[in-house]
Parts: structure tokens; C-alpha cells; sequence
């Protein structure tokens, strides 16, 4: 039952129930407030009263005792809203105005796009649309705003979809970020209309009637394609959901691991074996900040995950805007905070590592620390340490002249060319002469190979770098020869055996049919070259030899980073001269 009002409208009175009454006077007030800052416009808002009055005398004389909101409906739609009458005054001001504004800018036609782009979106807000979505509506919110065909922005998506998924991923976002227009009022946003009794009614018998879409081979395949990708992404979020379940299920365990075992326990997952324990005595609120920070990154997404699949399964209710938008901020607070102690953590873990690793791969060799790879290699090779200051390392591997990253040699480092570096080795002999052969190189010059038989014998180490050297061009030169058939060294069906100043360099079939990166390596040389030292004279039964960098030894400053030496070879080249000592 609805209560019917008298009202009096240009002194003819007219029964009208409560809705029409309220719509007819927001009709009036809208007329007021559009004509009430033009000239004469008093006058012209009393003549639509008339013919309102005119109207409604028409329905009376039909026989309706009553005016309802149909009747009012139809009334404003016969006479227009005040937009409507106010655009026909302002037509030629307006019209005029453009004219002059194409005619007279610079740069018209970006402009004109401007304003056509303006215009299609003046008025309105953007909403996903309900009324004419294959899956969130939000291709058709954004044909709706921009007044375009809802294809042309499907077909955009797939193309995008198309690089790496873009296409596929502004869509996610937008779902997520874009509200939908459930409300009469957002519907009516949404279109740019206004939000007048008139156009709510008309909304809400619109949602009320069931939607109708033309079915298209187009829109299907569109559809279908839509679908396929959406489920696409909803089975890798849903896998992406159970890794990080598992994740957290696993930092869970850990965290109670290393409450559970104590400080100093060496268990799996304690804080002293994860290398967190001086952290955690020092400043335990790092930790406690990162677990925290830890937890939200991986519950919020699962958390996310679960609800948008409940949702799509219509469990429940979809994530609120505001929902949204907290656990976005949670998420990135979150970020924010364990960046700083991750980092802070993983500097504590890498000097427990490093503590640890020298605890257990230092060792000592004629009272020098040094790994446990230089102690290894220089107690086998029966070197001696004469002098050791100031040096990285004694030994090292991976610039090998034929490229064998294993192979391990003597080498020794310094930043500041301050090593003092003396290893030597001695060898029973019988009485006789000598040529000691060894291949080396050197950063800069310096550093020498020396031979101790009746009197001491030194030679420089020719300084390359780890670039060429003397023996890469001796080698290539053999090789080729090796290819043309002019040389005369030893080859058998496995091997070749090359002869250089008296040292034998043998390369295995694999050796010769390397890879490209074997062969730039030795091609390169690593700046090795072979140096000899003749003439050592041996009245006794040793002889000693070796590398240094001593001034006082070698009569030579020392002005390398580095050097190195291997492969020493010890050969006889004849007897003792008559009148020798023996």
C-alpha cells in the first residue's frame, strides 16, 4: 500500500503517490539548479511546469485517479532531462569554440585525441562490468569507460599474453585492483550517467530482467580462450600455494628446531650450526624480526591463494577492496623487513663458514699455516720452505699451459709485490754437469729459478702475465709441423710425444682433438715459458734447486704480484771435466 499525496502544480491540483512525488521534485530541482544561472531561465523551468501540468491533465482525463512513478518516468523522457535541453542553447557557443580552438592550435590533432578521450570517459569511473563479462568483466569495464567495443580489448589481451604473459597478467591485476559495479549507483557511474530517480529505477528494472548476448562464433572462441588461460593461471597459483605451504611447513620446523636444541648445539637446524649463534647472543631481535617477516611472505600468499580458489568454487565471498589493499601493505612491510636482517644473517653465516672452513681446512707445514692443498702438495713434491712471508698462497691450480684446470704447481701472491717466497728442492746425483729445466712465469720481473751445485746458478722468470709466453708459440710451431708431417717426434696411435730444449711434452689424442675453449686456453699460453739453466757443475752427490724472490739471493728486486713454476726436470749432460775434484 503507498500514501497518496495532493500536490498543486500551476494551480491544478493532482493525486501522486510518495515515489512519484520524490522523482517529480528531483526532476524540478534539477531543472532549477541547470536553468537558475541563465537569463530568463525562472521562465523557462514555469513552462516545463506547464506542460508537466498538461500532461498530467491528459493522464487524469484517461481516467487515472493517480499519478505513479511510470507515469512521471514517462512524462520526464517525453519532455528530456535538463542536460539534454541545455546542450541545444550551448550548441553553437560550443560548436563555435571548437571551430576556433581546430583551427587556431598548434597541435590540433593531439588534441583532438585528448578531447575525444575526455569525452569518452567524462563522467564516468571505472568498474569491472557485470552485465557483459566472460570472466571478471574487466574487458568490458574498460570498453565501458572508454566507449569502445569490448572485442578490440580482448583481442589487445591475447596479443599480450602473447610476450611473456603480459597480457595475461595486467588482466590479474586489474580483477584484483578494480572493484565490480554490483550497486545502481556504480552501474550508473560506470556508464557516465547521472545519479537521478529516473535512471536508478531504470537500473534496477535492467538487473532485474535477465541479461541477453548475442552468441557469436567470436565470442565463444574468445571465451574459450579467456577460460583456458584463466584456469592456466588458477593451476600454477595453486601449485605456487603448495610450495610455499611446504616452505612454510619447513620454516616452521626449523624455527622450532633451533628453540628446541640448545645455543651451542651442533644438531640439524640449531642456531651454532645454521652459523646464527653469535647473532642470537648479540642481537636476537634481528632473528625474531626475520621469522616473523619470514612467515607473513609465505602466509599471505597462501592465504590469498586459498581464498581466490574458495571463492571461484563459490565457498565464499570474494576479497574486499580494503582487504586487499591491508594484506598488499603486510606483504610489502614484510619485504621491507627482512631484506635488511636476511642480509644481516647471511653476513653472520658467511664468517661462521669461513671460520669453520679454516678451522677445518688450515694446516701446518714447516711452521707455516697454510691450506691444507699447499701443505699436501709441497710435503709430496719434498719442497722446503726457506722463506715464507707475506704470501696468499704457495700453491695453485687452474692456469695450467695446456689448459688441465687440476693440475697444481707452485705459485705464490702478493698485492703489493712484498712476498718473500724461497722453496727449494734437492736431489742426489752422481758427480757430473747438468741442465736444470722447469717451466714458469711471472707477473712482472723479479722472481728467478735457481740451481745450487759447486756454485749457485740463477735465471730470471721471463714476466708475461698469464698471457702468451714463450712456450704457446713453441708448442703451436710443433703442432703444426705435427700437421704438415715435416717434424720428426715420436707418434703413436694414443699419444705424441714433443721434444722442446730437452723436455718432453706429451699430448694424448684427446689432447689434440680438444674443444674450442681447450684450445683457446693453451693457445693463450698463460703466459708460461720454459727456462733453462746450463752448465751446473756437481763434484758431490746433490744438488738443490728451486724458486725465489729473496733480493739478497738473486740480486734481483722483486716487482711481481705473482709467479709460478712446475714440471722441473733435472737432466745430465756430461761427465765432469779432467782435473775435476772429485
Amino acid at each position: 500500500m503507498k500514501k497518496n499525496i495532493t500536490i498543486n502544480l500551476c494551480g491544478r491540483l493532482f493525486q501522486i503517490d510518495e515515489d512519484a512525488c520524490d522523482m517529480l521534485q528531483h526532476y524540478i530541482d534539477s531543472l532549477h539548479s541547470s536553468f537558475d544561472k541563465q537569463d530568463g531561465g525562472e521562465e523557462i523551468v514555469d513552462d516545463i511546469e506547464a506542460r508537466i501540468a498538461e500532461l498530467f491533465d491528459e493522464l487524469k482525463q484517461q481516467g487515472n485517479e493517480a499519478i505513479n512513478i511510470d507515469h512521471v518516468k514517462d512524462v520526464i523522457t517525453r519532455i528530456g532531462q535538463p542536460e539534454e535541453l541545455t546542450d541545444s542553447n550551448d550548441a553553437g557557443t560550443d560548436g563555435q569554440q571548437q571551430a576556433d580552438h581546430s583551427h587556431n592550435s598548434a597541435h590540433s590533432a593531439a588534441q583532438d585525441i585528448y578531447n575525444n578521450v575526455r569525452e569518452r570517459t567524462a563522467g564516468k569511473k571505472l568498474f569491472r562490468n557485470p552485465k557483459d563479462k566472460m570472466l571478471a568483466g574487466v574487458l568490458s569495464g574498460l570498453a565501458t569507460y572508454t566507449g569502445t567495443d569490448p572485442v578490440i580489448w580482448r583481442l589487445l589481451t591475447v596479443l599480450l599474453c602473447c610476450f611473456y604473459g603480459v597480457g595475461l597478467l595486467a588482466y590479474i591485476v586489474l580483477a584484483i585492483v578494480l572493484p565490480e559495479a554490483k550497486t545502481p549507483e556504480q552501474l550508473l557511474q560506470m556508464e557516465g550517467k547521472q545519479v537521478t530517480p529516473q535512471n536508478l529505477a531504470d537500473v534496477v528494472v535492467d538487473k532485474n530482467e535477465p541479461a541477453t548476448q548475442r552468441p557469436s562464433l567470436l565470442r565463444s572462441l574468445f571465451s574459450l580462450l579467456l577460460k583456458v588461460l584463466f584456469g592456466f593461471f588458477v593451476g600454477i597459483a595453486v601449485i605456487v600455494g603448495v610450495m610455499l605451504g611446504i616452505g612454510f611447513l619447513f620454516s616452521l620446523v626449523v624455527l622450532v628446531s633451533a628453540l628446541a636444541f640448545p645455543v651451542s648445539s651442533h644438531m640439524p637446524f640449531s642456531l651454532e650450526s645454521m652459523g646464527l649463534a653469535e647473532l642470537y647472543q648479540s642481537n636476537p631481535l634481528v632473528l625474531i624480526l626475520f621469522a616473523l617477516s619470514l612467515f607473513m611472505l609465505l602466509l599471505i600468499p597462501i592465504y590469498a591463494i586459498t581464498h581466490m580458489v574458495l571463492s571461484l568454487a563459490g565457498k565464499t565471498g570474494p576479497m574486499g577492496t580494503a582487504q586487499r589493499i591491508v594484506w598488499t601493505l603486510l606483504w610489502i612491510v614484510a619485504l621491507c623487513c627482512i631484506v635488511p636482517s636476511g642480509i644481516i644473517m647471511a653476513q653472520y653465516n658467511e664468517e661462521h663458514s669461513a671460520q669453520e672452513y679454516h678451522e677445518h681446512n688450515t694446516s701446518s707445514y714447516q711452521g707455516v699455516d697454510m691450506s691444507r692443498e699447499d701443505a699436501d702438495f709441497l710435503r709430496k713434491g719434498g719442497w722446503n720452505l726457506l722463506l715464507a712471508e707475506n704470501c696468499d698462497h704457495y700453491t695453485y691450480s687452474g692456469q695450467y699451459y695446456d689448459g688441465n684446470r687440476s693440475v697444481r704447481y707452485l705459485d705464490t701472491y702478493n698485492d703489493a709485490c712484498e712476498q718473500l717466497f724461497q722453496v727449494e728442492r734437492k736431489e742426489k746425483v752422481e758427480p757430473g754437469v747438468y741442465r736444470l729445466s722447469c717451466i714458469a712465469r711471472a707477473e712482472g720481473p723479479g722472481p728467478c729459478v735457481y740451481a745450487v751445485g759447486d756454485a749457485k746458478h740463477v735465471k730470471s722468470i721471463p714476466a708475461y702475465g698469464n698471457r702468451g709466453g714463450e712456450l704457446a708459440g713453441m708448442l703451436q710451431q710443433k703442432k703444426t709441423e705435427l700437421q704438415t708431417g715435416d717434424s720428426t717426434e715420436t707418434k703413436t696411435v694414443s699419444k705424441t710425444t714433443v721434444n722442446i730444449m730437452g723436455m718432453e711434452f706429451v699430448f694424448s689424442e684427446t689432447t689434440q682433438h680438444h674443444n674450442k675453449r681447450q684450445q683457446r686456453q693453451q693457445e693463450e699460453g698463460y703466459g708460461w715459458s720454459i727456462v733453462s739453466i746450463d752448465s751446473i757443475v756437481v763434484t758431490g752427490d746433490s744438488i738443490a734447486y728451486g724458486i725465489s724472490s729473496d733480493k739478497n739471493f738473486t740480486g734481483h728486486s722483486c716487482h711481481a704480484k705473482w709467479f709460478s713454476a712446475t714440471d722441473f726436470t733435472l737432466t745430465r749432460t756430461g761427465n765432469l771435466p779432467k782435473g775435476s775434484r772429485k
